[in-house]
């Protein structure tokens, strides 16, 4: 099961303490305290994985190293080593106490969202002319800590909405290298399926019923996954009785969940057509054609149905 929302505790570390020191040399004397080191940064570095976040299933704390303190004959404490969460692209990561939002959104970008705290200072730099045997120093500075939400929203170009068995994972198969499972039976697919065709990033959003947007079947949890689209493709199944009402059952759906989500571009596929007769093929696309002149009825067996998604793809790919 894709994870796709976490709530973790991340501290990041603390700095290490100054130390007074003073030189045993003979003519040699005077302050030699060294510096602490600066502790670990918190980062997040996005990545093409989208199960990345199951790697907080059981994890739920993430720290980094303390500076190391200061010692004597000037020698510094080390820095702790920075720690970097790698965090599917599309996720937003938001800071909890202090309500600050960034996120993620190309392969690589890091964000830093826990500081180390600054390792004190020995008593070597508190020397002057007036104050030759200094035995001040300073403690090191505490890392920052927060609790943390992470959540996936896909960025895809594309997204495949309809019904449970409306062929969503299908059609994504057939137009990319993606290997979604298929199946002749409700919630087949259980988490979103992305594929790409050519530089088109399509996604297969599973879970869509009546209800969804309040909860029901898988409910808002893949809603969120369909917000940052740019075009929605709204799969209908021929084996419907009635295309039109399965078609308003989920303009329904994402109209209550987001109006932006609502007003994008939207074509509308009659799928499985070569399972029905030509007459009842032709009266449902009509019944749709009124809602939309975007509506066509494809077949995963017909290429030259498919050919016509591809040249409605290949346009969209113009475009970007």
């Amino acid at each position: 099961m894709l994870i796709d929302n976490v709530t973790i505790s991340v501290r990041a570390g603390n700095g290490g303490d100054g130390k007074a020191a003073f030189n045993s040399n003979m003519m040699s004397l005077g302050p030699v305290g060294g510096d602490g080191g600066k502790g670990g940064d918190v980062y997040c570095e996005g990545v093409s994985d989208l199960s990345a976040l199951a790697q907080f299933r059981n994890k739920k704390e993430v720290k980094t190293e303390n500076g190391g303190n200061g010692r004597g004959q000037s020698v510094d404490g080390t820095d702790g080593d920075d720690l970097t969460l790698k965090i599917p692209v599309g996720t937003v990561i938001t800071n909890i106490e202090t309500g600050a939002v960034s996120e993620i959104v190309k392969i690589g970008e890091r964000v830093l969202i826990a500081r180390g705290g600054r390792g004190g200072i020995g008593n070597f730099k508190f020397r002057s002319a007036t104050n030759t045997s200094p035995k001040e120093f300073t403690r090191g500075k505490p890392g920052e800590g927060f609790t943390t939400r992470l959540e996936l929203k896909l960025i895809a170009d594309v997204g495949l909405v309809g019904l449970p068995n409306a062929g969503k994972s299908s059609l994504l198969n057939e137009l990319t290298n993606a290997k979604s499972k298929v199946a002749n039976y409700p919630f087949t697919t259980l988490e979103p399926n992305l594929g790409v065709y050519y530089e088109l990033v399509l996604a297969d959003i599973p879970g869509l019923i009546e209800g969804a947007s309040a909860g029901k079947g898988l409910g808002v949890k893949f809603l969120q996954h369909i917000e940052r689209t740019k075009i929605i493709f709204h799969l209908i199944s021929t084996e419907s009785e009635d295309p039109s009402a399965e078609y308003a059952i989920i303009r329904k759906e994402l109209e209550s969940y987001s109006k932006e989500l609502a007003a994008k571009p939207e074509f509308i596929f009659i799928t499985k057509s070569d399972l029905v007769s030509a007459e009842d093929l032709k009266n449902k696309l009509v019944a749709l054609k009124k809602i939309s002149r975007n509506a066509i009825a494809i077949s995963i067996h017909d290429e030259a149905s498919i050919a016509g998604v591809k040249k409605i793809l290949n346009k969209i790919k113009s475009e970007k």
